[in-house]
């Protein structure tokens, strides 16, 4: 009796060992596909396609303590990038590549509770970096104080005109509204701060309201990205939740676009179902192309409701296309990410959920170099050496 009880127990155990790891592998088994399935990319004539995450290099900015300046606002030395380094701006100058990052200091807890300054750093061959150990735009005694205080200044996107002038786009943040704000200069070291971007528009209809995020359209000469108009005027899309337009003049005062209500037009939405389910906040400087005008923008995923092939709550990278002859026309966009976090360090840091936020492009030795934030805390780029017209 006792050997038949032994017996059975046995053979119980091999049948719910055998269950247990059938069940297992269909789960591994489903984990690949997905996982396959998610990191499929789409060809699109007209995208910009075929980045690559570069061996050994990334992220080519961490935060580190060595840096301090003395913070006039604060009264004291500051170690304006110890806490995460993110959210990148790129440009060309000379021989080298220059991006220009938001920064963080350790004066509060949690994303927007501390202060942000943005830091510039160097590179030959776009990956090694070297960082000035002072800020180049923070938050001072100036007109743009009431905006900028305490949060700091967020975000940039830069890119420059045929004749050297950069022009950043950036977001001010007194941890009340968040504005867009334009600073230009001729050497990316000192900058001049125009202040809100909409506050002539519409006598100051938008000066109060939450705007952010805004990718001036450029286009690609004599192998450098420059800044370029369309029927007289220049462009720029902006926007988190949705993508709307801007027209400038002076490329210092921008006048949103409205619809036949006297509303913001929004041009692009958040899609149900995919992963661009519930932000699409503008990335890098637009390109416009033969095909039409390449917006790079940033997709974050709806916890319910979204992509369940992206994990909730993630941004991804994604591509759209407006018409070049009516460039609030959209023509067409990528129903897939191009860039989707994949490395620890995309997946960790302030947003764990995972974060590859796109605001850096350059045109560099006939290769397109890509820069964005990694989970709010680091920056990391990727390279494509696709060919457009």
């Amino acid at each position: 009796m006792l050997k038949r009880t032994i017996g059975l127990s046995l053979i119980f155990s091999v049948l719910i060992g055998f269950t247990s790891c059938k069940n297992k592998i269909e789960k591994e088994s489903k984990k690949t596909s997905l996982e396959q399935s998610s990191s499929e990319k789409e060809e699109k004539d007209w995208a910009i396609l075929g980045f690559e995450r570069p061996e050994g290099v990334n992220p080519v900015l961490s935060p580190i303590e060595e840096s301090e300046f003395y913070s006039e606002l604060n009264k004291r030395d500051v170690k304006w990038e110890s806490n995460d380094v993110f959210n990148p701006a790129a440009t060309v100058l000379g021989d080298s590549i220059y991006v220009l990052y938001r920064a963080e200091d350790k004066s509060g807890k949690g994303i927007s509770e501390r202060t942000s300054r943005i830091g510039l750093a160097a590179s030959a061959n776009g990956f090694e970096m070297n960082r000035r150990s002072k800020p180049v735009l923070f938050p001072r005694n100036d007109a743009q104080k009431q905006f900028e205080w305490p949060g700091g200044c967020e975000d940039p996107r830069v890119a420059v005109t045929e004749d050297g002038t950069y022009v950043m786009l950036y977001t001010q943040w007194n941890k009340k509204v968040a504005r867009l704000a334009v600073a230009t200069s001729k050497n990316l070291k000192e900058w001049d701060k125009h202040g809100p971007a909409f506050a002539k528009a519409y006598d100051g209809k938008y000066l109060d309201d939450f705007t952010k995020s805004a990718s001036i359209v450029t286009k690609l000469k004599n192998g450098k990205l420059v800044i370029t108009q369309i029927d007289g005027q220049y462009f720029l899309y902006w926007g988190e939740k949705n993508v709307y337009a801007a027209t400038s003049s002076d490329l210092m005062n921008w006048k949103p676009v409205e619809d036949e209500n006297g509303k913001l037009k929004i041009l692009m939405s958040p899609r149900e179902g995919y992963f661009d389910s519930q932000l699409t906040e503008c990335g890098p400087p637009a390109v416009l192309t033969e095909n039409g005008i390449v917006l790079i923008y940033n997709g974050k995923n709806l916890q319910e409701g979204g992509d369940v092939n992206y994990t909730a709550n993630t941004y991804c990278a994604g591509q759209a296309l407006f018409d070049k002859e009516n460039p609030l026309q959209l023509n067409d966009r990528l129903n897939k990410p191009f860039l989707v976090p994949t490395a620890d360090f995309e997946k960790s840091g302030q947003y764990p959920a995972g974060t590859v936020f796109t605001e850096g492009l350059v045109y560099f030795e006939n290769s397109w170099y890509l820069y964005y934030g990694c989970a709010d805390s680091r920056v990391g780029v990727v390279v494509s050496n696709q060919n457009i017209n």
